[in-house]
């Protein structure tokens, strides 16, 4: 196996790299109070990339894409994720538009798709409920049909990007008395249906990503139906196999690693430098192991994808390794910064900017959301490896 870019994606990556450094030079500060400040940012960067036609290049011509390779599409969430770039919807870019590619009517795409490679819209999932997270098949929001509708009535929750979003993604129950598996549909819903309300759920770290949406009597047209009737299911699991897909984890770490070593060379701990500790080294070793594992899994599931294939267990594999990293690198982090690491971003004495404290909160969401690790590696036992269910 060749694992060398070609001349093209190698050319692409230095442009991009090139023009976001001169792009975020102009960035409000990062992590910064005013969230709204940051968002404005990232639609501006979204309209300038989607107006590169790099948003959406490996989608098919006919949807706004370039109809170029699997890879090229890699190495543009790569550099994004490396550099902290805002702006793009992977909600609308990786989720929901391939799915709807498999699964959707030719009027769903040429309805839904163009506004997405144009930057125009931005998605949310709603999936989880109160009552309903790693069991998703137990959900209970209803949709009833009405005439030309469905009305749908239940409330999801942990939606990302909800308060921001033009649209999302709804599974709902459409046959109560089906087997839970059975009876659920995935239909398409515009944020401005009456009836429809978010609320804000806070983290512990402060900030607004999470929210609760409830549907109370919300109307949303059949042709809005992604795939049958009563087997949204499989629709619903196609998209997770592409949410849990993706080289940001990889890309993201490597970026935290490298400054996390920058720091262990230039501090000291106890009368001599850091990177000296040979328990610290030795951490940081790992780091960089666990790093270029998630990178290649997710190479592969690009591979995959360019062949028109739906990687299923691979994703999950991609989910376990990119989350967990996360939660090392924060752990490892923490525990180079000492107490200094407690402070938060703002602070003017904390380390790299408060962001290993900020990053250790936030992650511990990342093996539960998108399916707990726990799911994944089920997962990747039965589906992968053909073991028996416990």
């Amino acid at each position: 196996m060749d694992f060398e870019f070609s001349n093209q994606e190698l050319s692409f990556r230095n442009e991009l790299s090139a023009w976001l450094k001169e792009e975020l030079a102009n960035r409000p500060h990062e992590g910064g109070d005013d969230a709204d400040a940051e968002w404005a940012f990232g639609l501006e960067m979204r309209k300038k990339l989607a107006d590169k036609g790099w948003l959406t290049m490996a989608w098919p011509e006919e949807y706004g894409g370039q109809g170029v390779s699997h890879m090229m599409q890699v190495v543009f969430a790569e550099e994004m994720s490396y550099n902290r770039a805002p702006g793009r919807d992977v909600f609308g870019t990786r989720m929901m538009a391939p799915t709807l590619m498999i699964h959707g009517t030719e009027e769903q795409k040429r309805e839904f798709l163009p506004p997405v490679s144009k930057g125009e819209v931005q998605w949310c999932q709603g999936y989880s409920e109160p009552e309903s997270g790693s069991d998703l098949a137990s959900l209970q929001t209803r949709a009833v049909e009405d005439g030309d509708d469905f009305i749908i009535n239940g409330t999801k929750i942990w939606t990302s990007s909800a308060h921001r979003a033009d649209h999302i993604m709804v599974l709902t129950r459409t046959d109560p008395d089906a087997p839970k598996h059975r009876g659920i549909s995935f239909l398409l819903c515009d944020m401005n249906t009456p009836g429809l309300t978010v609320n804000p759920i806070i983290n512990m770290a402060g900030d607004h990503g999470f929210n609760m949406v409830t549907f109370d009597n919300v109307r949303v047209p059949k042709k809005n139906l992604v795939g049958e009737q009563n087997r949204g299911w499989y629709v619903g699991a196609t998209l997770l196999d592409f949410e849990r897909s993706g080289v940001d984890y990889s890309a993201g770490g490597r970026r935290v690693l490298e400054e996390l070593i920058a720091y262990a060379k230039d501090n000291d701990q106890n009368g001599s430098l850091i990177a000296d500790n040979p328990i610290m080294r030795n951490r940081l070793a790992d780091l960089a192991i666990e790093v270029d594992v998630s990178r290649l899994i997710s190479y592969n599931i690009a591979w995959m994808q360019g062949e028109g294939l739906v990687p299923n267990k691979e994703s999950s594999m991609g989910k376990v390794v990119g989350t967990e990293l996360q939660q090392h690198l924060s752990e490892t982090g923490m525990q180079m910064l000492g107490l200094h690491g407690q402070l938060e971003p703002g602070s003017k004495y904390a380390p790299m900017q408060g962001r290993i404290e900020h990053m250790h909160l936030t992650n511990v969401s990342e093996t539960i959301q998108a399916g707990t690790s726990e799911i994944q590696r089920n997962i990747i036992a039965t589906r992968g490896l053909g073991l028996p269910r416990g």
